[in-house]
């Protein structure tokens, strides 16, 4: 069976096709401005980057203290102004007018809920380990070995981690704060942004002020297990997110078709609560050439979601869900990405190292080159008899 192609948007990429069966360091980068100092190709994880957010910006005052690792080690020591002159020369340099817009519009969207809306549980906006994950999974960050990792980890296909993640208070209150934000939206008749296009329910957990919460979890705990795992695919470069909750169940959204997400990494956290249904099913890993192409016979995976529970896989690996069939299922999503990964990928042709489809194809060009080689060996030694 092949898949045919959907419409590609800006937060996911959709794959059309039936239900699936129940069973079934160093280096620069281009691009310093003026001067010819350019960025480094990996992040210097041991600098501590100033904090922009006390400042009005064109861009997010944490893409800033994000980039700021990458600065040549000539810059890391001088006054902020000097470092924020420099990353504002290189992002307007890569931005378009138009893109820019958008991002002031989206920043003064932020600030008027930031600015209205009144947190729940603010505990929640400023993460604190000990009381938000299960000590078995602080254990093994602090230890950061591929080994402590894999101690709490079940990898039920290749590239597939589940583990325990969220103690289950921490779960409760995100639902609680979740449904308080939907309160407010509703008396107020805010109208806002869904995840993405292919969810109607759900919130942006960023757009209400947990995204400095967020980054957090993606740099100090979901970065070190990538950079073991996911590390040709920029797991050891993730320098920023896209957070948000989705929403299943008989008076929401049902399931979700078959997809890609715009993310390196994608961390899934049931938050609970009571349902039936609602399963993952994976497909293989596929660049954006192969993305249609058929499943094989070892790729599909079926992932029942337990509440406190994560599940940490590629954003290319193929995936969906079925109908939640009862209650009401609530979801963290946690989209990790990689700039400098997406800026080397525009140059790259082969990504068999990652892409099930296109290690197929090396191995059948081997296979044949291989082959040819046999054959003209044989063709001489006849020859020569």
């Amino acid at each position: 069976m092949m898949y045919t192609n959907g419409k590609t948007t800006n937060n996911n990429s959709p794959i059309r096709q039936p239900e699936p069966p129940a069973n079934g360091g160093s280096g620069v980068v281009p691009g310093g401005p003026r001067g010819g100092q350019r960025l480094r190709l990996n992040p210097n994880v041991e600098h501590k980057p100033d904090n922009y957010e006390d400042l009005q910006l064109e861009f997010s005052p944490l893409l800033f203290s994000a980039l700021e690792r990458y600065l040549p080690p000539s810059l890391l020591g001088v006054k902020r102004d000097t470092k924020l002159n420099y990353m504002t020369d290189i992002l307007l340099r890569y931005s378009s007018g138009s893109e820019r817009l958008r991002l002031h519009k989206h920043r003064e969207y932020r600030q008027k809920i930031i600015s209205n809306y009144k947190p729940l549980h603010c505990d929640l906006y400023n993460m604190n380990g000990s009381s938000f994950f299960v000590p078995s999974f602080l254990k093994a960050i602090t230890e950061n070995t591929e080994e402590s990792f894999r101690s709490i980890m079940t990898e039920p296909s290749p590239e597939i981690f589940t583990f325990e993640i969220l103690q289950p208070r921490i779960c409760a209150k995100l639902v609680e704060e979740v449904e308080n934000f939907e309160k407010w939206v509703h008396e107020t008749r805010f109208r806002i942004m869904r995840p993405n296009t292919m969810n109607k329910y759900g919130a942006v957990l960023d757009d209400f002020g947990l995204e400095s919460m967020l980054d957090k979890l993606m740099d100090d705990f979901i970065r070190p297990i990538s950079k073991i795992f996911f590390s040709e695919v920029g797991g050891a470069t993730l320098d920023s997110h896209h957070g948000f909750v989705v929403e299943y169940g008989t008076d929401r959204d049902i399931d979700l078709g078959f997809h890609v997400d715009d993310s390196e990494v994608t961390l899934n956290i049931c938050l609970g609560k009571q349902f039936t249904g609602g399963e993952l099913f994976f497909r293989g890993v596929r660049c954006e050439k192969h993305v249609n192409t058929e499943t094989q016979s070892e790729e599909p995976m079926d992932y029942v979601h337990i509440p406190g529970r994560a599940v940490l896989h590629r954003g290319r690996h193929r995936h969906g869900a079925r109908a939640t069939t009862g209650g009401h299922r609530i979801n963290l999503l946690l989209w990790c990405r990689s700039s400098v990964f997406r800026e080397l990928r525009k140059y790259q042709k082969d990504f068999s190292s990652w892409c099930a489809e296109c290690h197929h194809e090396k191995k059948e060009r081997q296979l044949k080159a291989i082959m040819t080689t046999k054959l003209e060996l044989l063709r001489r030694e006849g020859d020569a008899s």
